[in-house]
């Protein structure tokens, strides 16, 4: 792919939309597990990221993969291949475990970014094995992808009109490299920093854009959410699917499967597969009249750190190997995905209205702080009065960890990027309501990226600086993009 090429992030819209809307089973007819037999389970994912900046040569947008290997010198840039080859690995892994005998597992989410990146670099070794992955019948019962945001975009803080733009321009991606038989397989979705919106019309238009793409379950952190008299979630709750609902500020409900990850942000979770030896010491849990079996959900950064650079292969070989010495991979404590536990359950009569309702955590004490029925102004109302006498009560989401902000600090990034997504919006949507056709013009393309590009998490993440002064170019460069259509004008910041 030439740099200077266009990602495939919009165009295809309506087709994309009906080629996932399919509800029939997808793993159950090709999975060798038993839900009778299994005790208990556990799921890992692997999450890969790399940022899209404006550093090449001549500013053009790179990877910062490739920064880093133009650059060795700088910080542990020298790590750059051990990510390239950390991208690409599982392609290795998994047909070595099965060739063994064992039944292993893996769920991925790659961000929009990386897809795009590895194109850039001409990387065919990383998008072959990709293909592999996504593609090879012989590895779909053992291998999930999952769906993200494109460019790593904080659901929280992004702007809601942009959120389902996120969503479809990574399906538009994935559908892209792998074809249409692989999207339709992505059933599960991984929010970037594992961060969920507790303000009640995010959270609505989230859980909403995830159901119209497509999606039948979500990942979420367990402090990110509580059950709906605002108590935290129970021990063995954690380890079944539950029911996130979202309420919006006129009363209007949406919900969808929610599976926890348990615990922090640890790479050494997945990358000594911890996962495993908790789940050897859970049972099975009473739910809709039976029992099923409890589920360990956890993810963690594929390559970032030295667990997972060099301790995690031979972690996740011998925890297989174990597995199929002890029951043959497939009985006791084994290794599952998520949508195969989740065929597994509803196969065996358990429904998705017998998992316990939780909610984004706070909201009860909004929902409780209301004197009447929701509306807009009513909420706004309870959340000012909430702040007022507690200034820890925020509507600003939670994710992997409290200790940092993505909106604290960052003015200087999410006014422009506020600024730039009501200016995308002013411009295009009328147009492409009236022809969705626009949305496979270059003017609409480009400026998307660059809107897509500015809500990504990095440049809230490293603090003021290099990261920060990022986002100002591509703010910049967005708004360079709106200008050249006729009609607007727009302030810079």
């Amino acid at each position: 792919m030439s740099p200077h090429a266009l990602p495939p992030i919009a165009g295809r819209e309506a087709e994309i939309l009906a080629l996932v809307q399919q509800n029939e089973p997808l793993v159950l007819p090709e999975t060798a597990l038993d839900l009778a037999q299994i005790r208990s389970g556990f799921a890992c994912a692997l999450h890969m990221h790399q940022p899209t900046i404006p550093a090449g040569a001549q500013g053009e947008l790179i990877s910062h993969l490739q920064y880093m290997v133009e650059h060795p010198g700088e910080g542990d840039n020298h790590n750059a291949e051990a990510f390239a080859q950390c991208y690409r690995r599982l392609a290795d892994l998994l047909p070595q475990l099965i060739a063994e005998g064992c039944n292993p597992r893996i769920m991925l989410d790659y961000s929009g970014n990386l897809l795009w990146g590895v194109e850039q670099m001409g990387r065919r070794d990383i998008v072959e094995a990709l293909q592999q992955l996504a593609c090879d019948p012989a590895l779909q019962p053992h291998v999930e992808w999952l769906g993200t945001f494109w460019s790593h975009a904080v659901a929280p803080s992004t702007p809601i009109p942009d959120l389902k733009l996120q969503i479809l321009a990574w399906q538009h991606h994935f559908e892209a490299l792998f074809g249409p038989e692989a999207l339709q397989r992505v059933k599960g979705f991984s929010p970037p920093e594992m961060a969920l919106p507790n303000h009640p019309d995010t959270l609505y238009e989230f859980v909403k854009a995830l159901r119209e793409c497509g999606y039948r379950w979500l990942l979420v952190q367990e402090h990110s959410v509580e059950n709906l008299d605002g108590s935290a979630l129970g021990h063995e709750q954690r380890y079944i699917p539950n029911q996130l609902v979202a309420r919006n500020t006129r009363g209007e409900t949406v919900s969808i499967t929610a599976l926890i990850k348990t615990q922090g942000s640890d790479t050494k979770l997945v990358g000594q597969m911890q996962p495993y030896y908790e789940a050897l010491g859970l049972n099975r849990v009473a739910l809709g009249g039976t029992t099923i079996p409890a589920l360990v959900s956890q993810i963690a950064d594929g390559e970032n750190g030295g667990v997972m650079m060099n301790e995690f292969p031979q972690a996740f070989i011998q925890a297989h190997r174990r597995i199929a010495a002890e029951a043959g991979g497939r009985t006791g404590t084994v290794a599952m995905n998520g949508t195969e536990y989740l065929e597994l359950l509803e196969a065996a009569g358990v429904d998705a209205a017998d998992f316990p309702r939780i909610q984004a955590v706070q909201q009860h004490r909004l929902w409780q702080q209301l004197d009447g029925p929701a509306t807009p102004e009513a909420v706004r109302a309870a959340i000012a009065e909430l702040q007022v006498h507690d200034p820890g009560f925020s509507m600003a989401g939670a994710s992997w960890t409290n200790n940092l902000s993505w909106v604290e600090g960052y003015a200087n990034v999410l006014e422009p990027m506020i600024g730039l997504s009501a200016a995308f919006h002013q411009r295009f949507d009328r147009l492409v309501a009236a022809d969705p056709a626009v949305t496979r013009s270059e003017p609409y393309q480009r400026a998307l990226l660059q809107l897509l590009l500015l809500e990504t998490s990095c440049f809230r993440y490293w603090g003021q600086g290099t990261w920060t002064d990022y986002a100002s170019e591509i703010h910049r460069r967005g708004v360079a993009q709106l200008e050249a259509a006729p009609g607007l004008s727009l302030p810079r910041a």
